[in-house]
């Protein structure tokens, strides 16, 4: 059978994720340190665990509303109206979901016609020109630069936005290089947003880890954005859940009805023994994360300083848990250096490529790893870098 003229064409130029594809190279090897997938390396804090554990064994372990449990939708609310001074209906203003991916595809397939146009900063999260993709969209990207700490800049946004453009995409802190937006660039940003009529997708998964004690300032919260936003937020990074799968949109009800046509029909609902564990987890609020925040925090400026020492410029990341070091001096491709790397000193860390071609001259290093694999790895790269 031609299996290549069966699968959807659209479908057919779609590469594999880099990352996944990266790190089949490393899968069982116990030699190698890994700087690469980002998953927290703490374990699910144990008053969220004991919670699940709890629900089982009460047996509770029915289908919820296709919109998830009542008491877990007004919690986020609350918790939403708290960390971000955006307020919403748990009734009908959001939906939980299987973590924010699912929510991110079923806003984009809410959304789109096909044609329509959907910016977003690069480097980025690997799923969002794909998912734009699979939703019939036009992936339309904005390169974000070293020297601006990889924000975006209103004035790079405003030269990509057409006629057809019908979403903005953003993910601050952001994956892949930890950058974070000033709130001069937020206001510019929204601004443009309402001048052009957009809706927001702001996918603020890493909001809970800022650092050098700086608040967080969701763009949902300026004036006139809450009505074209939507926000996508969950459990896996601060709370370090990435296996319950749990996230959530929160927007007004026509947009999150929308998205919930197709959750229904494609997913039903959340697990809801993960729900009850989120909902532990909002309990719990900031003091349950606080720990793995500040060894983040510690990471983050170790990594730094080592970087920079070594003579590889990295700029110091507000957010998440990556740092983006440039290592273009070298001669070498992203994917390249990361190949060569990981051959040599047993290191796997991400080629920057995998995060869109502005990527190119970048590594990104994740540090939700212990210290001292992170010292180890420093040291390894040293070693390989005197080689070049």
């Amino acid at each position: 059978m031609d299996y290549h003229s069966k699968i959807a064409r659209h479908l057919q130029e779609i590469p594999r994720s880099g990352i996944r594809d990266f790190f089949e190279l490393v899968i069982g090897r116990d030699d190698v340190i890994s700087l690469g997938v980002g998953e927290p390396d703490f374990t699910t804090p144990w008053r969220i665990r004991e919670a699940a554990i709890s629900s089982l064994e009460k047996g509770e372990t029915s289908y919820t509303s296709n919109l998830g449990l009542n008491s877990l939708r007004d919690k986020v609310c609350g918790y939403v109206g708290d960390f971000f001074e955006v307020h919403y209906d748990g009734a009908t203003e959001c939906l939980i979901t299987v973590g924010v991916s699912e929510a991110l595809d079923l806003a984009l397939r809410a959304l789109l016609n096909p044609g329509d146009e959907v910016v977003f900063h690069e480097p980025c999260y690997v799923s969002y020109s794909p998912s734009v993709a699979m939703a019939y969209g036009v992936p339309v990207s904005v390169a974000t630069k070293k020297e601006d700490g990889f924000s975006l800049k209103p004035e790079a946004l405003a030269e990509v936005i057409t006629e057809k453009t019908k979403v903005l995409m953003l993910n601050f802190p952001t994956n892949p290089t930890g950058a974070v937006l000033s709130d001069e660039d937020l206001k510019g940003i929204a601004k443009l947003c309402v001048e052009h009529d957009l809706i927001v997708l702001t996918d603020e998964i890493y909001s809970e880890l800022r650092y050098d004690g700086k608040r967080h300032l969701s763009i949902a919260s300026l004036p006139g954005m809450r009505e074209r936003t939507i926000l996508l937020h969950g459990f896996s990074k601060a709370f370090a859940m990435t296996g319950f799968r749990l996230g959530f949109a929160c927007a007004p009800q026509p947009l999150i009805e929308a998205m919930m046509k197709i959750h229904q029909y494609g997913i039903l609902c959340a697990p809801i023994t993960s729900q009850v564990a989120a909902l532990e987890a909002l309990k719990a609020g900031e003091p349950v994360y606080r720990e793995m925040k500040d060894a983040y925090h510690e990471r983050r400026d170790f990594l730094v300083s080592r970087l920079n020492e070594m003579g590889i410029d990295c700029h110091s990341p507000g957010g998440a848990f990556y740092v983006f070091p440039d290592i273009s001096q070298f001669g070498l491709s992203s994917f390249e250096f990361a190949m060569k790397f990981l051959e040599a000193e047993q290191v796997a860390a991400v080629p920057g490529t995998a995060f869109g071609e502005s990527g190119e001259g970048f590594l990104r290093c994740c540090y939700a790893t212990g210290m001292d694999k992170l010292k180890e790895a420093m040291d390894r790269m040293e070693r390989f870098i005197a080689t070049l």
